[in-house]
């Protein structure tokens, strides 16, 4: 018999993003994308260790913690989620309440990280950059205080799918280079793009492994479409560390 308190409670909390089960109830069934985001974690769960060993977990841009909690379920330590929107967190109170799951979350923005004032072994930073007025900052940021040593990141893509290198160099009097397809571009919304006054700037997937590679990130796998495996690495001579 279908818990009426627990459906009750589910439907106060809506909308929710993230279709989530919580016993016979899914919070978001109806979710345009389908079963989301459980469908997506099964094209790349499995660059991730089955067992995390206690390592320490940063998932940013949490929404109701479907990631958070998968982290836990695999064994994780410390696991903390952050995002910008209170009601989302709300949800992810109750699903990790709901699980019996030792999971912090704290409403602050990926701007914010320096606060937190230490390092985790693994950062999730899944569907958050293309919501960003200052992508490259919080690139920097992550890099300069919370990775680690792994990051998880999912971007948004549009624009060509193959992976052109950039020269080391171009000539100021280049300009055939940025009309190819190819080349690293950052395509920018200035209204809104499905329906979201929050989507800033789109990458094609060229743009994608630049930033991160400019950030300091070497990409060590890249599952499927849009998701990447990401090392810290050396950041590049002329990038600056971003002000704390």
């Amino acid at each position: 018999m279908m818990n009426l308190a627990l459906k009750r409670r589910v439907t106060e909390l809506g909308p929710w993003f993230q279709n989530m089960r919580l016993g016979e109830i899914e919070t978001a069934p109806d979710h345009f994308l389908g079963d989301y985001p459980a469908f997506k974690w099964e094209g790349f769960k499995h660059v991730l260790p089955e067992d995390l060993g206690g390592r320490s977990v940063l998932d940013i841009g949490c929404n109701a913690g479907f990631y958070a909690l998968e982290m836990k379920r695999r064994n994780a330590g410390r696991v903390l989620g952050i995002d910008t929107d209170a009601r989302y967190l709300e949800q992810a109170r109750f699903a990790a309440s709901h699980f019996g799951m030792d999971v912090e979350f704290r409403q602050m923005s990926v701007y914010e990280v320096p606060k937190l004032g230490e390092t985790f072994d693994l950062v999730l930073f899944m569907g958050v950059l293309y919501h960003l007025r200052h992508p490259l900052l919080a690139l920097d940021l992550l890099y300069e205080h919370v990775v680690g040593d792994l990051m998880l990141f999912q971007c948004l893509q549009r624009g060509d799918e193959r992976n052109a290198l950039p020269e080391e160099d171009y000539d100021f009097s280049e300009w055939a280079v940025f009309d190819q397809p190819d080349f690293p571009k950052l395509f920018f919304i200035e209204q809104r793009y499905a329906g979201d006054p929050t989507n800033w700037f789109i990458p094609n997937k060229a743009a994608v492994e630049a930033m991160l590679r400019s950030a300091g990130f070497s990409v060590e796998a890249n599952p499927e479409r849009e998701v990447y495996l990401c090392r810290r690495g050396r950041r590049p001579y002329m990038v600056e560390p971003p002000p704390a």
